[in-house]
């Protein structure tokens, strides 16, 4: 599957803007999907950050009073953790809203295509960063729900070599994995 065939299953309406409550904190992450054969970014956070250490995620964070909005907040977010710079006409769709289940986040993920990526740049929010193959990873998705336990919902997990992706990374992944068919 090529760049334009996943462009063409993914875009969609976007809509940077989320109601608050005061139960959620606000978020947004950016899923960076790149290259002739497709790749997706994502980072392993350092084992010491305070929510989500040592978690494998997409560049992303909360909103601050600088960001106009959600969308703001991935772009900005993603320029401070990666190093790349992405412009809004880059980003062509978003995922519905995932929840974190620990730390009281309420996430909106956008997604962008871009030709390339070069000279990622690390910030003290990330330890690694994972350029993995997409279709292949995707291929990974096991479902770990639990139907008699209906307090927990959508567990999934991908694997890339020695990492497990897990929570709302996953939930975001099985998103992408309904919208371009893969696995049914």
């Amino acid at each position: 599957m090529n760049l334009e065939l996943i462009r063409n299953s993914i875009t969609s309406e976007i809509n940077p803007v989320l109601s608050k409550n005061n139960e959620t904190k606000l978020s947004s992450v950016l899923i960076i999907i790149f290259d002739d054969s497709p790749k997706i970014l994502m980072i392993k956070k350092p084992i010491t950050m305070k929510h989500h250490g040592g978690e494998i995620a997409f560049p992303g964070g909360k909103i601050s009073d600088e960001d106009a909005d959600l969308l703001d907040t991935a772009i900005r977010e993603t320029r401070e953790e990666t190093g790349i710079t992405i412009k809004r006409e880059d980003v062509i769709g978003q995922l519905k809203p995932v929840a974190t289940l620990n730390s009281g986040f309420t996430i909106l993920p956008f997604i962008c295509i871009l030709n390339k990526i070069k000279n990622l740049i690390p910030n003290s929010e990330v330890d690694e960063f994972l350029e993995i193959p997409l279709i292949p990873f995707l291929e990974t998705l096991e479902d770990d729900s639990d139907p008699e336990h209906n307090s927990i919902q959508e567990m999934y997990a991908f694997r890339f070599k020695k990492h497990l992706i897990w929570g709302a990374s996953a939930r975001m992944l099985k998103q992408i994995t309904t919208k371009i068919k893969i696995n049914e």
